[in-house]
């Protein structure tokens, strides 16, 4: 286990800097809690919520797990859609005018504010958690794989046009492998996009889901249940973003960041 969260976090001295930020952040919280004495129901001490979860494990996992599908359902559509809608922004002026400003205006529009529609127009499953992730995600992936298709050298793509490469080749070849740092990127930012998108679904529409938990743990005002479901969720938001930081590391060894990082564990 700690082999694997070492390679998934980064290194050795990476990891034991993760556990001793969240050590000394519960243990600072235990400690305020049993000084100052707050109200459980605002502030419960971390012991009191670990032992809460384990009271039901199985049922806060469950939940959890139809989070956590309906966010990774989201994502990867966010993933497919934005890198081609990213690929015909690119070659077509009419998308870049058109589908490129819709989509800046879309995501002006607080989700909270749309999500009403999307229950309306498809109801009460996981059709709607899955379509305000996917629309949360798509953003940030769109805007970095743009920016990333659009900063080719000119000098690779004259050199392309000279050697007659087709538009297909100029595609695989040249910009996608120098896009895929920005589109990294992107999705770094949008898979905790599409967390909170599914959670936003699950507030509106929701009979299943940690964000269904935590309306019946409001509701009961059970602030020990809502805590317990908030900590699973920064558990998990943690080990998806660096589960992407991780395929960035495994496909990208040879861009400059992750040189400057390989060379600092080395140090």
């Amino acid at each position: 286990m700690m082999a694997f969260l070492k390679r998934l976090i980064g290194g050795e001295s990476e990891t034991r800097d993760v556990f001793v930020v969240i050590a000394a952040a519960l243990l600072l919280w235990e400690i305020g809690v049993w000084i100052f004495h707050p109200s459980p129901l605002i502030l419960p001490a971390p012991s009191v919520i670990v032992v809460e979860f384990f009271k039901a494990p199985g049922l806060y996992l469950r939940h959890l797990a139809f989070t956590l599908l309906m966010t990774l359902i989201g994502f990867g559509l966010s993933v497919v859609l934005g890198v081609a809608l990213s690929v015909g922004i690119i070659y077509s002026r009419f998308l870049e005018r058109t589908a490129y400003t819709l989509l800046v205006v879309l995501n002006s529009i607080p989700k909270v504010a749309l999500a009403p529609l999307f229950v309306i127009w498809m109801g009460t499953g996981p059709e709607p958690k899955v379509a305000i992730a996917l629309m949360l995600a798509i953003f940030p992936i769109v805007i970095d794989s743009v920016l990333g298709l659009r900063s080719v050298d000119p000098d690779m793509l004259n050199l392309a046009r000279v050697s007659k490469a087709s538009p297909w080749a100029v595609l695989t070849k040249i910009r996608f492998p120098c896009a895929l740092p920005s589109l990294f990127a992107g999705m770094k930012v949008g898979i905790s996009l599409a967390l909170v998108g599914a959670i936003v679904g699950e507030f509106v529409a929701g009979n299943y889901g940690i964000g269904f938990q935590i309306l019946v743990a409001q509701g009961q005002f059970d602030t020990v249940r809502v805590f317990v479901s908030l900590l699973l969720l920064g558990i998990v938001g943690a080990v998806l973003f660096f589960l992407v930081n991780y395929a960035e590391r495994l496909l990208l060894p040879w861009h400059v960041s992750q040189r400057a990082r390989s060379d600092r564990s080395g140090s």
